[in-house]
């Protein structure tokens, strides 16, 4: 009788209705927070006790106010009574600069803190290294190798600080049942404990955004959760998208009850900074609750390859000019040869000095002109900086032993790929570098760049309580949600 009705009736019905939905969430939210905080009686509440289960995390009854409260054996307890626990650092999505991010807060750290631990619990791409306590090689995680090479980490041991190592095919083997979820666990959790046992604070890198390795029930944020830590998330410059894309990651580490200490927003460009601090501020505060850690601007040679980084996107070695693969070349000096021999000799000298050419091997004029070049250069003191790709398709195109004989050797930069010109190029523009302890010019330049930019008082307090992870040093205690 009334479904279609717009009279009065119906606009009291519909404003009780929202009254009664709004009340119903307040005090469902209330009833969380205080499952969450703590328990009222000796016993503890389910929800601790499974949190206990899966971090082995050990109940505490609290001498100061005789509320229960939940101690992680990961906690640090600093000389003013707080805990202060593990720092967990993951991003938004691919290629956002998390581990330049933990570059820069493990230097901070060490500024603080004795020793600092770092662990990445899952990883991926893998490189070999000689473990001291082992006496023997193994695979780790290769920003770990960074990590720990660059700021000489050497409490803690290569063994434990890339538990879980995702290679190609393991996630079929996960699926097939080959793999045990259950030994994951213990190998992080062991992992974890033994470094945290040596060190005064804790630093996890996470792989990717927040989901990373759900396929294989590890993701970021369960992770985050088994060993206590507190996420700070990395998002790139912008304001609605950057929000957007926080939001999805936030909700995940609400779901698996983990902290959001706060967001670092990474490449700003320079001229946006004010207005993405401002704004970006206002909108986590107000809405979340959540303070920005820092906001990075862009640094354009942080992003530059170096040829050493060519060589392993294209996994070939350099034939000569071996001296120069860490030298570094803007993806918008490259240049793809298609003119005369002529006009390639102009554009040579005209360009700037350090720019990276692309030609095919049939071109065997461009690049003997480009070896005459350089001995020119050099014979009159001038710079010269540039490098050649040469170019061919595997199994159709070979460089002549004449030709391979005059670069090998020499000082002119020259990297011969098996690729098609078409192809070296789109991978070129679809290549991200990433930072490698070998390039250590651009790590050195990263660290220093970023590290000003963070406000590791505010992230040590963020990370720090009197008595458990779900109490928040900005947020309403136990005993005031009794008084509600």
């Amino acid at each position: 009788m009334y479904r279609y009705h717009n009279g009065p009736l119906r606009q009291c019905r519909f404003a009780l209705s929202r009254h009664i939905k709004a009340t119903n969430q307040v005090n469902s939210t209330i009833c969380k927070s205080v499952t969450k905080f703590a328990s009222i009686t000796q016993s503890h509440s389910p929800i601790q006790q499974q949190y206990c289960a899966f971090t082995n995390a050990t109940p505490n009854r609290s001498a100061e106010n005789g509320t229960g409260s939940i101690i992680n054996p990961h906690w640090k307890r600093k000389e003013s009574g707080k805990f202060q626990r593990p720092i967990f650092v993951a991003a938004t999505r691919q290629h956002v600069g998390k581990t330049t991010v933990s570059l820069a807060l493990v230097s901070g750290l060490k500024k603080r803190f004795d020793k600092v631990g770092f662990i990445k619990p899952v990883g991926q791409q893998h490189v070999e290294v000689q473990s001291e306590d082992l006496d023997q090689p193994l695979r780790v995680d290769k920003d770990v190798c960074l990590l720990r090479e660059h700021f000489h980490l050497d409490h803690i041991d290569y063994q434990h600080m890339s538990p879980v190592i995702i290679p190609r095919g393991y996630t079929k083997s996960y699926i097939e049942g080959k793999i045990s979820h259950e030994n994951q666990l213990n190998d992080i959790r062991h992992a974890f404990h033994e470094i945290s046992s040596t060190s005064d604070i804790m630093l996890c890198e996470g792989t990717g955004h927040c989901a990373v390795g759900s396929v294989v029930n590890l993701n970021n944020a369960m992770v985050a959760s088994m060993v206590g830590a507190d996420m700070v998330l990395i998002a790139n410059g912008g304001l609605g998208s950057a929000f957007d894309e926080l939001e999805l990651n936030r909700i995940l580490c609400q779901h698996h009850n983990v902290r959001l200490a706060g967001v670092i927003i990474n490449k700003v460009i320079p001229d946006k900074m004010e207005q993405t601090r401002k704004y970006l501020s206002k909108a986590m505060m107000s809405t979340w609750g959540v303070p920005l850690l820092g906001c990075v601007p862009d640094k354009p040679f942080l992003g530059c390859p170096a040829l050493a980084d060519f060589e392993r996107l294209f996994n070939a070695k350099l034939l000569g000019g071996c001296r120069h693969r860490m030298r570094h070349y803007r993806l918008s000096d490259i240049n793809l040869v298609t003119t005369s021999l002529c006009h390639f000799l102009e554009n040579l000298r005209s360009k700037p000095d350090r720019t990276l050419y692309v030609c095919h091997i049939s071109r065997n004029d461009v690049l003997l002109g480009f070896l005459g070049e350089h001995q020119r250069a050099i014979k009159k003191g001038e710079k010269f900086e540039s490098a050649l790709l040469v170019c061919g398709r595997k199994g159709k195109y070979e460089m002549s032993p004449q030709v391979r004989d005059m670069v090998k050797g020499g000082d002119a930069p020259v990297l011969f790929v098996e690729y098609s010109t078409n192809s070296a190029m789109e991978m070129i523009h679809d290549f991200t570098p990433k930072l490698n302890i070998d390039d250590t010019s651009r790590v050195a330049h990263a660290v220093d760049h970023y590290e000003p930019y963070i406000d590791f008082d505010e992230l040590l307090r963020r990370t720090s309580s009197s008595n458990s992870s779900f109490d928040d040093p900005t947020s309403s205690t136990f005993n005031d949600l009794k008084r509600i």
